[in-house]
């Protein structure tokens, strides 16, 4: 991918691109030509710093929400969407919803991190992985559905 980084320089490259609202995007992160597979967070909910993120919609999302809607997503559907309009572009390889718990546990020291979702897609739709290649598809949108509650 012209212009990819590892993931250490792309969280320094998100630390530094806040929006006005304080808020980053979620870049794709890693690509391989040869196998097709693209990685990076489809969600975080929470920064490294320990900040909860406030997303573009004004939405947070708990990590404990965001985890079981990420099994219920991997579960029903995990297939690759263009623009939320045409599917079976890609499917779901990798997912993982880094929580403090899961990162303990597999050794991942605190402040390495940020809790949320990371995802690997396989894209074998030759127009979209020109459009990932080219940066016309430079972050991942998960489509789904929630209820909103009032944070207090």
């Amino acid at each position: 991918m012209s212009g990819a980084k590892t993931f250490s320089q792309t969280r320094e490259t998100e630390e530094k691109t806040e929006t006005a609202k304080g808020l980053s995007s979620f870049k794709i992160m890693k690509s391989d030509d040869d196998l097709r597979h693209v990685f990076g967070w489809a969600s975080v909910a929470v920064r490294v710093t320990g900040e909860v993120i406030e997303d573009y919609q004004e939405d947070i999302i708990e990590i404990e929400e965001l985890e079981q809607a990420v099994y219920g997503y991997v579960a029903e559907f995990g297939t690759a969407g263009e623009m939320h309009e045409r599917g079976g572009v890609g499917r779901l390889i990798e997912s993982v919803v880094f929580t403090k718990e899961k990162m303990a546990a597999i050794g991942i020291p605190e402040g390495i991190l940020p809790q949320g979702w990371w995802i690997g897609f396989h894209i074998p739709d030759d127009d979209v992985w020109k459009k990932i290649k080219d940066g016309t598809y430079s972050m991942f949108s998960i489509e789904g559905t929630g209820t909103r509650e009032p944070v207090e």
